[in-house]
């Protein structure tokens, strides 16, 4: 995906730290919640659970927000990296597969929030189609080309098992979709224009389980 910035083309951003900015943002939003105006670097890392280091060094890629001996203006900040982000614009998404995975994602109120909105839902399953969710309407997956054009999405979700994502990801490609957001359990195939994130639950699990294999070991040798 390219780390580009509306305002700045000639400046690139590392992934690492683009990975980081919604950590920040989200950071941010809770201390500006809590009253907090202003804040220093470490106050900033200790919220997003990164070293103050880090944080400064991704925070200069942004331009300099910060003041010497007074810190980052909490509000200020927090609109520049959601600018950088493209949070503060509105972006359509559409969700392809409405089984259980697919209606969580479109009752989630944390889309709406950060500037995405579901504008469409789509499932091969006819059964499906007609049924309302989160007050969308779910309609044929064939539909896929017109709604794209109609709304301008850039953005797709894959929720479907994953014999099927594959072809998904195709047809989303073939209809414009620039951006696909994978939670179908494999890996897919696109060109270098068509930027993937994969949420992988399953792997998340297995990595917590890995940790408490390691404790039990260590407990285990330990006694």
């Amino acid at each position: 995906m390219s780390a580009r910035t509306s305002h700045d083309t000639a400046r690139e951003i590392p992934e690492a730290t683009v990975a980081r900015l919604p950590v920040y943002l989200r950071a941010l939003s809770t201390l500006s919640e809590a009253g907090t105006a202003v804040c220093s670097s470490e106050d900033l890392a200790a919220a997003a659970g990164v070293n103050s280091a880090k944080l400064r060094k991704d925070l200069s890629y942004l331009g300099s927000y910060g003041t010497r001996g007074v810190g980052y203006d909490v509000d200020y900040l927090r609109y520049q990296i959601a600018r950088e982000m493209g949070a503060t614009r509105d972006w359509p998404v559409v969700i392809v597969g409405i089984g259980n995975l697919g209606h969580a994602l479109a009752n989630y109120s944390g889309f709406r929030s950060r500037g995405f909105r579901v504008v469409a839902l789509l499932d091969a399953d006819g059964t499906r189609h007609g049924e309302v969710v989160a007050g969308v309407v779910v309609r044929a997956f064939s539909d896929l080309h017109v709604i794209v054009r109609e709304h301008g999405v850039a953005i797709g979700v894959i929720a479907t098992p994953a014999a099927a994502a594959q072809d998904v990801a195709d047809r989303m490609v073939d209809a414009g979709i620039s951006s696909i957001l994978n939670f179908a359990p494999t890996v897919l195939t696109v060109g270098p224009d068509v930027a993937v994130s994969k949420v992988d639950l399953s792997k998340e699990l297995q990595v917590l389980a890995y940790h408490e294999q390691r404790k039990a070991t260590h407990q285990e040798t330990a006694s």
